[in-house]
């Protein structure tokens, strides 16, 4: 007689949080013969405008690293030019920046939070620095008023990398309302609310939103959408630079939309399961990812535990005997200096970042996602007390 297998089913880690709203959104997308950029890529931009607030032009894309890329490319960034960035980041950051030419200057992180050192930044100014680029890491806000002060105080620019940082708040405003140039959120699988590839460009400025637009499709003069809807003949438009194919899909932002108006629900379901890994884990030896300070936002994208040095297990050791348990993990990054590509282009070393490289070594990313139901998150606490108690 075969004995019934009581393994506990694979948890990811991470598992988009997809219903039945969603489905349906989709398929009337599907259905309404406009699939490609068309009025539901409008109304998405139009709700994500009205969810950060007034004075902005959201502009969707089909990724965040294209919108980073369209922020760029409209500030100017070119040859000869240096943008400042930090080495603990997805290689989408800084390679946008080698798209235009420019050079990433990668610097050392915060050793508590992760982010950007507003300090280091300062150091890696050079004459030819035009822009910084702080990353929002985990979904915990960078130090914003500093960052924004030394560009200030230096004729940069500011591009928000704000991939996890929906619905992050700094100073009690939300990432996206902040004084920067331009701020780039993404829509990927994994993300607080994901269109499965995906992102949103925010701006003031109504010459950086133009810029991205005409460049977003192919630089032409007029939106697909508006020329194929116009009830006059309206074939005609003019190429007026040598732009991308970034647009969003209608099927893409249908998904969105629905998931905008759930972002609410997916922000306390976060916060919750964050509250709940920091009060189970405090007496292991992990340093456990800082909060947000009070009063701000965290959008727990990431949550990010490091082992304290004497623990019984090293970082991979952890890794792998939790995959042995069934649980997924990640690394939250490799940093930049150590991939071969930036590494040898900028003759980069361990040495140059000691705060990234020893998180990096002892980092791993815990699942958290809204579709994550208490009990499968007390089976990762009870296999990392199992391990490390």
């Amino acid at each position: 007689m075969t004995m019934p297998d009581t393994t506990p089913p694979f948890l990811p880690f991470a598992r988009p949080d997809i219903g039945d709203a969603e489905i349906a959104a989709v398929t009337d997308a599907l259905r309404s013969g406009w699939v490609t950029t068309g009025p539901k890529a409008r109304a998405f931009e139009e709700a994500f405008t009205a969810y950060l607030g007034g004075g902005l032009q959201s502009i969707a894309v089909n990724s965040a690293t294209a919108g980073l890329h369209l922020a760029l490319e409209a500030l100017g960034i070119g040859p000869g030019d240096e943008v400042i960035a930090p080495t603990l980041t997805f290689t989408a950051t800084v390679e946008v920046v080698r798209y235009l030419g420019a050079d990433p200057v990668l610097v050392d992180v915060d050793p508590v939070t992760l982010n950007i050192d507003p300090e280091v930044i300062r150091a890696a100014i050079t004459p030819r620095t035009k822009a910084i680029m702080p990353v929002h890491y985990g979904g915990l806000a960078c130090r914003m008023d500093a960052i924004l002060a030394i560009a200030h105080e230096h004729g940069l620019k500011v591009v928000e990398d704000a991939a996890h940082a929906l619905p992050t708040t700094w100073q009690g405003a939300l990432v996206g309302q902040l004084a920067s140039d331009a701020t780039v959120f993404s829509f990927y699988a994994n993300k607080t609310i994901t269109t499965g590839e995906g992102g949103m460009a925010v701006t003031r400025d109504p010459r950086l939103a133009e810029r991205m637009r005409v460049m977003r499709l192919h630089g032409m003069s007029r939106d697909a959408f508006d020329r194929f809807t116009s009830k006059t003949p309206a074939w005609y438009y003019e190429v007026v630079a040598p732009g991308f194919k970034y647009n969003l899909t209608d099927i893409a932002a249908a998904l969105g939309l629905v998931q905008l108006q759930r972002l609410p629900r997916f922000l306390e379901r976060r916060q919750h399961l964050a509250r709940r890994y920091h009060a189970a884990l405090a007496g292991l030896p992990l340093v456990l990812p800082a909060d947000a300070p009070a009063g701000d936002v965290h959008a727990w994208h990431l949550y990010v535990v490091r082992l304290a040095a004497g623990a019984r297990l090293s970082r991979d050791e952890l890794i792998q005997a939790l995959s042995e348990r069934g649980i997924g993990t990640s690394v939250h990054y490799v940093p930049l200096h150590r991939h071969p590509y930036w590494r040898d282009r900028y003759r980069l070393t361990p040495e140059q970042f000691p705060h990234a490289d020893a998180a990096y070594q002892a980092m791993l990313s815990l699942p958290l996602f809204t579709a994550m139901h208490d009990a499968e998150q007390d089976r990762v606490i009870a296999a990392l007390r199992e391990l490390l108690g």
